[in-house]
């Protein structure tokens, strides 16, 4: 008689998808455990904060919802898989806003970009096949990517975004109607984690770029409404109908209500649909019925605006405690908008190991090694800071805080250094290589 040990399933490696053995805990989930004690400030999570949000406007719209008999039948339901028409309806008006003109069955809506995300990866990733990011890259865009075991090229960016000319090596080295390769991704506004944005004349060679090599162009567009100075740069998709254009309202409303949006061809949005119809069914409908009432029916814009109002001065209250306690050695971007700061230090400081020691210290950050492809080796003097959820009083004390746990790391290295242990030699702001 089997006992019950022998019953058990066996969840042992050699019974798990080859496919999982490539992914790898999220750092950013990690550190939330982190991140809610009390004694510690928060610059690892990309959190919008909720409590800007009016919650009065939010009451009455999921009031709407439910106190209207055919609306409440509508948003309890199964939904259909592309999404609520009402949804899509907002979501085109809200592309007309930034240049982008489109039609609902142009639309496809998605729990969140993230989904989004992870149905393009579903859909078109065999083993093998090529992506293009920038590198860094958000780090769970490539946690989506890494299910399907793809080969994931990182183009470095300096103040102007992706580094055309080096895309462009990268391009003529794969080669034109190479079916290995399947998409470039990025994010043109505020990129994650680097905070810079891509330049007009950048954006105007990418599209030449991917047109000439016939490769499809995914554009993640989660911050581009949150800009704080300069003007506004037109959508890659305005210059190119064939972008696959992601966006969502977790950056401009809340990420709580899972809505996100893929805006692309119809061929492109037929086979997501398939693929979506096995691995959720549909969108929450109450959710898309929610916040097709908010978007119609609230002053959406003035709340937007007192974002930008806030996490503007937070973000400056950030570039001036860099400014004020970081190191030397130490070299910084400076967004015009988005949520983050992607901090580089001497390349021989390891910002995976130090992050004990900030912890201890009472703060926490994102090593930058986290948003590169795992096993190559860059951002590992690097790290990611956020400043969309802290006030600017914690801000520039975790700032301070984390300015004494680099100070000592640097410390020890100069003794090294003086003791001709290690050289002095530094990498410059944004010195990575393809991979």
């Amino acid at each position: 008689m089997p006992t019950s040990a022998h019953l058990e399933f066996d969840t042992s490696r050699d019974r798990v998808a080859q496919r999982v053995h490539h992914l790898r805990s999220s750092p950013v989930r990690d550190l939330f455990s982190a991140a809610t004690r009390p004694d510690v400030i928060s610059l690892s999570g990309g959190m919008p904060d909720v409590s800007l949000i009016p919650h009065d406007a939010i009451r009455a719209a999921a009031d709407a919802v439910l106190e209207d008999d055919a609306l409440r039948a509508v948003a309890l339901q199964y939904g259909s898989t592309d999404g609520a028409i009402g949804m899509k309806k907002v979501v085109c008006s809200l592309m007309r806003d930034i240049g982008v003109r489109c039609t609902t069955d142009q639309v496809f809506l998605t729990s969140g970009a993230q989904q989004a995300l992870a149905l393009i990866a579903k859909t078109f990733l065999d083993p093998g096949d090529i992506v293009i990011t920038e590198g860094p890259t958000y780090l769970t865009a490539l946690s989506a990517f890494n299910g399907y075991e793809p080969e994931v090229i990182t183009i470095p960016f300096d103040d102007e975004g992706m580094r055309m000319d080096l895309l462009e090596e990268t391009l003529e080295r794969i080669g034109k109607g190479n079916p290995r390769l399947k998409f470039i991704y990025t994010i043109p506004n505020f990129q994650n984690p680097g905070g810079v944005t891509m330049s007009d004349a950048r954006r105007r060679r990418l599209i030449e770029l991917v047109q000439e090599y016939k490769v499809m162009l995914i554009e993640d567009d989660p911050y581009g409404r949150l800009r704080y100075e300069g003007g506004h740069q037109i959508p890659l998709k305005a210059m190119d109908s064939r972008v696959v254009y992601l966006g969502t309202i977790s950056k401009t409303m809340a990420p709580g209500l899972r809505v996100g949006w893929i805006v692309a061809p119809r061929h492109v949005l037929a086979k997501i649909n398939l693929v979506k119809q096995g691995t959720d069914l549909c969108c929450s409908s109450f959710d898309q019925a929610l916040v097709e009432h908010y978007f119609t029916d609230t002053p959406w814009e003035k709340v937007l605006q007192g974002f930008i109002s806030v996490y503007g001065k937070r973000r400056d209250a950030m570039l001036a405690a860099l400014e004020e306690y970081f190191p030397k050695e130490a070299t910084w971007t400076h967004p015009e908008g988005g949520f983050f700061v992607w901090v580089t230090l001497p390349e021989y400081v390891d910002t995976g190991s130090m992050l004990a020691e900030a912890l201890e210290a009472g703060v926490t950050y994102v090593p930058g090694d986290s948003f590169y492809p795992a096993g190559s080796g860059l951002g590992k003097n690097s790290m990611r800071i956020n400043f969309s959820f802290e006030s600017p009083e914690n801000i520039t004390e975790a700032i301070r805080r984390l300015s004494e746990v680099i100070e000592e790391r640097l410390e020890l290295y100069r003794v090294f250094i003086e003791a001709g242990a290690i050289k002095p030699d530094r990498a410059p702001a944004n010195e990575h290589s393809t991979q």
